[in-house]
């Protein structure tokens, strides 16, 4: 994901209301996030959807990882050497 410019991809929400899709064309057009503010502060993040599923499957692997380390670190893990054994004694014909 492209990251945002701080120039164009910050903007108003009320301005969003106004011109949705100008901003749905442009978030798709240039693959960069948009940040909505109200009140000068920043309220919600529009990306496009092929990046939305991009890190929604990043997220899924990254907490696969933490959950391996949190096994690992309480003792329920395997030595690799078993493990390497197990798979190639599954591939064995």
């Amino acid at each position: 994901m492209s990251r945002v410019r701080v120039d164009e991809d910050i903007r108003p929400l009320s301005e969003f209301r106004a011109g949705v899709a100008t901003f749905v064309k442009q978030i798709h057009e240039t693959g960069r996030p948009m940040v909505l503010t109200q009140r000068g502060r920043g309220v919600a993040v529009l990306v496009n959807v092929h990046e939305y599923e991009k890190m929604q499957q990043r997220l899924e692997i990254l907490e696969e990882v933490y959950k391996a380390e949190e096994q690992i670190a309480s003792g329920d893990g395997i030595a690799h050497e078993d493990a390497k054994a197990r798979v190639l004694s599954g591939l064995a014909l």
